[in-house]
């Protein structure tokens, strides 16, 4: 299994990623009365822009892209080998933090708006992704992914509040409306592009190739929720992810970004409502066991 699940995060979970962005764009069109572009056009942009010169004002901003690519990259790698989940969000969100310094390192007004607006994003899902990470952990037994996915029932049974806690903040790690606040995907963000405004080249096509594998990377952890040890529970997993991303899509493209104070403490009282009540709940059942 260890060679099949390399290549899956290695390389499937990119291939998966693009695909994914090609069905967001396509199914957003359609949403919005257009025919849209084929499936392939983030394909075609990525190849598109690894072929430009890429231009600089500060040189270690590519540096810092890099770095990024690469700590996604191995976040979601050790997710699907099966490792320890606790250390998969660290990971990644090491791999975030190098890529509000790329923002940071042009020194563009537009960019580092989007930069301030990136931390403030990690710091309204970040307690929730944690709190989900100890909700797993208390349901399953474990951090290691491979043995949640093993697990005689879906943890979603235990962990029903969580669930739609982490769905709610999916939307801002997945930089979609209304939370789409440091920099957005489609034609509408008022920042120019935010954090990637002064990105081209190949500097940009590592940033869309580390979209593709953190979008696959977090359907992931969707699945973790509702997966369990054999094929009727891996099938499972696999739709519910699909429909977690369509909804996603049908959010995004049917409210208007909200502010960044609304993101804030949204999330923050999400967690502490629906998180903190379904860990107490979990507790308090395995006292009375």
């Amino acid at each position: 299994m260890f060679i099949p699940m390399l290549i899956f995060g290695l390389i499937c979970a990119p291939i998966l990623g693009c695909l994914l962005a090609g069905v967001d764009r396509k199914i957003t069109a359609r949403m919005q009365g257009r025919v849209g572009p084929s499936i392939l056009q983030p394909y075609y942009d990525f190849r598109k822009l690894l072929g430009k010169d890429t231009g600089h004002t500060n040189r270690t901003e590519s540096v810092y892209i890099f770095m990024y690519l690469l700590f996604v990259v191995i976040a979601t790698v050790l997710f699907f080998l099966g490792g320890n989940f606790l250390l998969v969000v660290f990971v990644l969100t090491l791999g975030v933090l190098f890529f509000i310094l790329a923002a940071y390192a042009p020194g563009s007004p537009y960019a580092s708006i989007g930069a301030n607006r990136e931390i403030l994003a990690v710091m309204a899902y970040e307690p929730m992704v944690l709190l989900v990470a100890a909700g797993l952990y208390l349901a399953t037994g474990t951090f290691d992914v491979v043995a949640m996915t093993q697990a005689s029932k879906p943890a979603i049974i235990m962990l029903p509040l969580l669930f739609l806690g982490f769905i709610y903040v999916l939307t801002i790690k997945l930089r979609k409306s209304p939370f789409d606040l440091s920099m957005s995907h489609h034609a509408h963000q008022e920042l120019v592009r935010g954090m990637t405004t002064e990105m081209n080249g190949q500097t940009l096509a590592m940033v869309e190739l580390a979209h593709w594998y953190e979008s696959i990377l977090y359907l992931g952890w969707v699945a973790l929720f509702v997966i369990w040890k054999g094929w009727v529970g891996l099938i499972v997993a696999l739709l519910v992810a699909a429909l977690v991303y369509f909804l996603e899509i049908l959010v995004d493209n049917n409210f208007a970004r909200m502010k960044w104070q609304f993101a804030l403490k949204s999330s923050w009282w999400l967690a502490l409502i629906l998180g903190l009540l379904n860990l107490g709940v979990i507790l308090l059942l395995g006292l009375a066991l």
